[in-house]
C-alpha cells in the first residue's frame, strides 16, 4: 500500500493527459534512495498501462554503465527496425531518430520510463536529450528517476536537464513519510513503533524494512539499512538465503534463465518463495529485481570473496552461453562479470569490444572505464594489445573526460610499445595524437614538434590516409598561428593524400583550413574550396567538420562584409547545428548573427539577440564571448547604462584567451565607447595597448578600424602601412569621408556611414552632418546623434539637422529574421503546440491562411518542420519576441555586392 504518495502520483496523471493532447512532457521523478520512487512508477505503470503503451527500462549499477542500457530493455516494444538498429550498434544519427519515429507512429500515447539515471551512460543521456528537447510535439511522457543525492550540479544529467525546455519539465520530488504516514505503515503491520520515525527519518525502505523483520524496536535498532537487510536475511531458510546472495551479484534485472543458471533446477521454487516474502519483484518485463538497489547491495556484503568471484564465473559463462546462441548478451554485464570473477584473460578479450560498442553510440565516458578496466590487468597483456589499450584509452578519456598528464602519459607509452614492435605507422599516428593533445592544452609550440615528428615519421613509410591527417593537422597548426603560406602548402598536401585514399573527413577538414588560410590572406578559390568542404561534409554527414564550415565561413562573411553570403551561412549553420543538437556551435553562430545585426545598424536586433545567447546556461567563455561584446557595442551605441561593464567584462574574457582576435575588437570597442563619451585618455590607453599588438595578425578591415581611431581621437598615430586598410578605410584615412560613406552604404553599413560622413569638413559638412543625423536618427545610436549635433552647434548649423523625434521611431518594428507581426503571432502559437486548425481558430482566419504563415515561418527560419521550430525555440528564445523600434529589416542599407576578401580564423576544433 503506498502512504501520503497522492501528490507525486496526481502529478504524474496531468503529465500524462498533457502527453495524450500531444503536448510530451519530461517528468522528474527524483529522491533519495529508498524514497520510494519506484514503488510510485509501478502504481501510475499499472494504471497508465490500461490505455497508453508504457516502456520501462533502467540502468544498472555495473563497474561502467550499459550503453543504452535503458533503451535495449525497450527496443523490442519500440518495434523490429529500432531493435536491429540497436543489435548492430547502429549510430546515434540513424539510431536515434528512429526510437522518434516509432513514438511518432505510435497512435496510442507513450510513456518512456528510465529509471536510476544517476547511473546512466553518455549514449543514454544523449537520447533523454534527443527525445526531451522534442517531447513538446509528441504525444510522449518520458519519466526519468534519478537519486537528488547523487545529482550535483556538474552530474552529466543535470547537464542534460538544463538543456531540456523548462516548460515541458515536470519536477515531482518524493519527500519522507511524514509521522503520521509511518505510524500507518506500522499500524497496517499490526506494530506499536513511537520511536520509529525518528530512528527512520522517514525514509519509506527502512520503515518496511525494519517492520519486516519482525522484531520491536528497541534502543539497540541497527543505524544503518544493512543491518536491516541482515537482519531479515538471517530469518530465512537456508536455501532462500542462499539463492538471494546469488541473485544479489547481478546489478540489471535477471532473466527467468539466468536465475535458473545460478539457482539450479529449483530456481523456480526458490524465486517464487523470495518474491512471496516481498524480497524480489517481478518488473513489467517479467525479469526480477531487488525490491531496492540497497537489499542487493546490502545482501551481496554479505558474500564471500571466494564465493563472489564464483557465481561471478557463473554468470558469465551463462551469459557468454546466451551470447554464442542470440548475441543478446551485454558486453557491459560480461565485463562486469569478468573483472568480478578477476579473469585477466576474458576482461582482455571482452573489455575492448565493450568500449569498442560503447564509443559507436557516442558514450565515450563508458568506453574509457572499459578500457580503464582492461588497463589493470595490462601486465598480462601480449605488447600488441597493451599498446592498442593505452592508446584507445587515451583517445576515449581525452573525448569523454579531460586531457591531463595521464592521457599523455598513455599516449607516450603505446609510443614507445609501437617503436619495440616496429610498427612505425602507429609510432606516426600515436605523435600526431600528442601534437593534438599539446594544441588542446594550449602548448603550440610542442604541439609542433610532434606534429613534425610525426610527419617525419610517416614520411619513411609508403604514404598513406595516416600522413593525409598529420599534413592536415600540421596545416591547421600554421594557420592557427597566422602562417597562411606554410598552411596552404602542407593543407594541399593533405589534401591530395585524402583523395587518394577516399579519406572524405581528412579532406572536408583539409580544404576548410586551406581555404581558411586563402580566405585570410587575399589570395582567390576560398570561397571555392569552402563551399566544396561544406559539401563533402554534409553529403557523407560529418556533422562535427560541416559545422565547422559554416562558423568558419559564416565568420568570415561577417567580418568581411559580404553580407548576402553571411545570412545564408548563419541561417543555414544555426538550422543545421540545431537539428543536429550541435550546441556549443549553434551558440557561437548565434553570437556571430547578433554581430552581423550590429553591423547592419539592426541596434536592437543585435541587443536582442545577444542578450538571448547571454541568458543561456554553461556556455563557455569562447562561445558567449562573441555574444558579451556584440551586446557591449549595441548598448553602447544605444547609449544604455551598463554598456561600460559589459565591454570591460568582454575585455577580461578576451585577454584571458590570449588571442589577438578576441582581444582586438574588445579594445576597439572601448576605443569607440571612449570618443562617444569625450573621454579621448580613454582612448588613447586602448589605442596604445593595440599597437603593441602584432599587426600582421590584424586583417584589412580590423586593422583599417584601428587606424581610423587612432585618426578620429587626435593621436599620432605610429608609422602604420595604411594601404592595407580596406578600402572604405583608406578612403577616409586619405581625406574622403564622404566617398568612405557611399562604400559603407553600398555594403549595408550605416552606422559606418554616419561616423565617416561626421569627419566631413569645409563646404559639404552642413549636408554631410544632416546625413549622418537622419541616419543615426533611425537607429536610435543616440551618443553618435549627440556628438553629430555637437558639432553641428559649433559650425552654426545646427537648426538645419533633422528635428529630435519624440516617442518611438517610425520605421517598422523588425524581427531578426524578418517575421512580420502576424508569422510572429504564428510562431508564439506554434510554440504552445497549437496545430493549424486551432491557430485558425484563435487568429480568426482560414486554415489555408495559417498554412501559409507556417510556411513562411518555416522557411525564414530554416527549418524543415515544426519540432525543428521547437528546438531552435530552445537554444534561441528571443526569436518569440518583437524587436524594439530600430531599424527595419527592410532596410536599404543592405549589401548587395560580395566582397571576395580573406577572414580572420576563429580557432576552429581540429577533426
Amino acid at each position: 500500500m503506498l502512504v501520503e504518495r497522492e501528490e507525486p502520483l496526481s502529478a504524474l496523471f496531468l503529465a500524462l493527459d498533457e502527453a495524450r493532447k500531444g503536448q510530451g512532457r519530461v517528468a522528474l521523478v527524483m529522491g533519495e534512495a529508498g524514497i520510494g520512487k519506484s514503488s510510485v512508477l509501478r502504481e501510475f505503470v499499472s494504471s497508465a498501462q490500461k490505455d497508453s503503451s508504457v516502456h520501462c527500462g533502467a540502468c544498472e549499477a555495473f563497474f561502467t554503465a550499459r550503453a543504452l542500457g535503458p533503451l535495449h530493455d525497450v527496443a523490442h516494444g519500440l518495434g523490429p527496425h529500432v531493435a536491429e538498429l540497436l543489435r548492430r550498434s547502429a549510430p546515434p544519427e540513424q539510431l536515434f531518430p528512429a526510437v522518434l519515429a516509432s513514438l511518432q507512429g505510435n497512435p496510442r500515447t507513450s510513456v518512456l520510463v528510465f529509471e536510476d539515471m544517476h547511473w546512466a551512460d553518455k549514449a543514454s543521456l544523449d537520447l533523454v536529450r534527443y527525445l526531451g528537447r522534442r517531447a513538446g510535439m509528441l504525444r510522449l511522457l518520458m519519466i526519468l528517476t534519478f537519486r537528488f543525492e547523487e545529482v550535483g550540479p556538474d552530474h552529466p544529467l543535470a547537464q542534460v536537464i538544463g538543456d531540456l525546455p523548462s516548460r515541458t519539465v515536470e519536477r515531482v520530488r518524493l519527500q519522507p513519510l511524514s509521522p503520521q504516514g509511518v505510524a500507518t505503515l506500522a499500524r497496517l503491520a499490526g506494530r506499536v513503533e513511537p520511536d520509529l520515525h525518528r530512528l527512520t527519518a522517514g525514509n519509506p525502505f527502512f520503515v518496511t524494512e525494519i517492520l519486516a523483520s519482525d522484531e520491536p524496536l528497541t534502543k539497540g535498532i541497527p543505524p544503518s539499512i544493512r543491518d536491516a537487510v541482515w537482519s531479515r536475511l538471517s530469518r530465512l531458510d537456508e536455501e532462500d538465503r542462499e539463492a538471494l546472495e546469488a541473485l544479489s551479484v547481478e546489478p540489471a534485472g535477471i532473466e527467468p534463465w539466468l536465475a535458473e543458471a545460478l539457482l539450479g533446477p529449483d530456481a523456480e521454487v526458490l524465486v517464487d518463495n523470495c518474491v512471496e516474502r516481498g524480497l524480489l519483484v517481478r518488473d513489467i518485463n517479467g525479469n526480477l529485481q531487488f525490491r531496492h538497489e540497497l537489499a542487493r547491495q546490502s545482501t551481496l556484503e554479505r558474500v564471500s570473496a571466494a564465493r563472489r568471484r564464483k557465481l561471478h564465473r557463473q554468470v558469465l559463462s551463462a551469459l557468454d552461453e546466451a551470447a554464442a546462441e542470440s548475441g543478446e548478451a551485454s558486453l557491459s554485464r560480461r565485463v562486469h562479470h569478468a573483472a568480478g570473477a578477476g579473469e585477466a584473460r576474458r576482461v582482455l578479450e571482452l573489455a575492448p569490444q565493450a568500449a569498442a560498442h560503447a564509443a559507436s553510440l557516442g558514450a565515450h565516458q563508458q568506453a574509457a572505464s572499459h578500457l580503464e578496466t582492461a588497463l589493470e590487468y595490462v601486465d598480462k597483456a601480449p605488447q600488441e594489445l597493451a599498446a592498442r589499450l593505452c592508446e584507445d584509452w587515451a583517445y576515449e578519456a581525452g573525448i569523454a573526460l579531460q586531457i591531463d598528464d595521464l592521457v599523455i602519459e598513455r599516449r607516450h607509452r603505446a609510443v614507445e610499445l609501437w617503436r619495440q614492435l616496429g610498427r612505425l605507422d602507429k609510432v606516426g599516428e600515436n605523435l600526431r595524437w600528442l601534437a593534438r593533445l599539446h594544441w588542446y592544452r594550449g602548448d603550440s609550440q610542442e604541439a609542433g614538434q610532434y606534429a613534425d615528428e610525426a610527419i617525419r615519421v610517416l614520411e619513411s613509410l609508403p604514404p598513406g590516409a595516416e600522413l593525409g591527417i598529420a599534413y592536415a593537422l600540421r596545416s591547421q597548426l600554421h594557420m592557427l598561428n597566422d602562417r597562411f603560406a606554410e598552411a596552404v602548402g602542407w593543407g594541399n598536401r593533405a589534401i591530395d593524400l585524402a583523395e587518394a585514399f577516399n579519406a572524405t573527413e581528412t579532406l572536408a577538414h583539409a580544404l576548410n583550413t586551406v581555404a581558411t588560410a586563402l580566405l585570410h590572406s587575399d589570395q582567390p578559390g576560398g570561397c571555392e574550396m569552402m563551399e566544396r568542404s561544406l559539401a563533402l561534409a554534409l553529403q557523407h554527414g560529418h556533422h562535427e567538420q560541416a559545422a565547422r564550415a559554416y562558423t568558419n565561413y559564416g565568420e568570415y562573411a561577417v567580418l568581411f562584409k559580404d553580407f548576402p553570403l553571411a545570412e545564408r551561412l548563419l541561417a543555414e549553420g544555426i538550422a543545421y547545428d540545431t537539428k543536429h543538437d550541435l550546441d556549443a556551435w549553434t551558440h557561437y553562430l548565434v553570437g556571430r548573427l547578433a554581430q552581423l545585426r550590429l553591423e547592419q545598424g539592426r541596434l536592437r536586433d543585435a541587443e536582442t539577440i545577444a542578450a538571448g545567447v547571454m541568458k543561456l546556461e554553461r556556455l563557455t567563455l569562447i562561445m558567449q564571448l562573441p555574444a558579451l561584446l556584440v551586446l557591449g557595442r549595441a548598448r553602447t551605441r544605444l547609449g544604455e547604462s551598463d554598456a561600460p561593464l559589459l565591454l570591460q567584462q568582454a575585455l577580461r574574457n578576451a585577454l584571458s584567451t590570449g588571442e589577438p582576435q578576441y582581444i582586438a575588437p574588445a579594445r576597439l570597442a572601448l576605443v569607440e565607447a571612449a570618443w562617444l563619451s569625450g573621454d579621448l585618455v580613454a582612448a588613447h590607453e586602448q589605442l596604445a595597448q593595440l599597437a603593441a599588438i602584432d599587426l600582421d595578425a590584424f586583417d584589412r578591415w580590423e586593422f583599417g578600424e584601428l587606424v581610423v581611431w587612432w585618426q578620429r581621437c587626435h593621436c599620432e598615430p605610429p608609422q602604420f602601412p595604411v594601404d592595407r586598410a580596406a578600402q572604405p578605410r583608406l578612403m577616409e584615412l586619405k581625406g574622403n569621408p564622404e566617398g568612405a560613406a557611399d562604400k559603407w552604404l553600398g555594403l549595408g553599413l550605416p552606422y559606418e556611414a554616419a561616423l565617416s560622413l561626421m569627419r566631413v569638413e569645409g563646404d559639404d559638412a552642413e549636408v554631410a552632418l544632416s546625413r549622418a543625423a537622419t541616419i543615426l536618427q533611425e537607429l536610435g545610436a543616440t551618443p553618435a546623434l549627440r556628438l553629430a549635433r555637437r558639432k553641428a552647434e559649433l559650425l552654426g548649423v545646427a537648426d538645419r539637422l533633422p528635428k529630435v523625434r519624440r516617442g518611438p521611431y517610425a520605421s517598422a518594428r523588425a524581427h531578426p529574421f524578418g517575421l512580420t507581426r502576424r508569422e510572429l503571432e504564428v510562431l508564439r502559437l506554434m510554440a504552445e503546440g497549437a496545430g493549424n486548425r486551432e491557430i485558425a481558430a484563435r487568429l480568426v482566419r482560414s486554415p489555408r491562411t495559417i498554412e501559409h504563415h507556417v510556411s513562411a515561418v518555416l522557411t525564414k527560419l530554416g527549418a524543415a518542420n515544426r519540432m525543428e521550430v521547437m528546438l531552435r525555440l530552445r537554444n534561441e528564445p528571443w526569436l518569440l519576441q518583437e524587436a524594439e523600434p530600430g531599424r527595419s529589416a527592410k532596410s536599404g542599407y543592405r549589401s548587395s555586392r560580395k566582397m571576395g576578401a580573406g577572414t580572420e580564423a576563429p580557432r576552429p576544433n581540429p577533426a
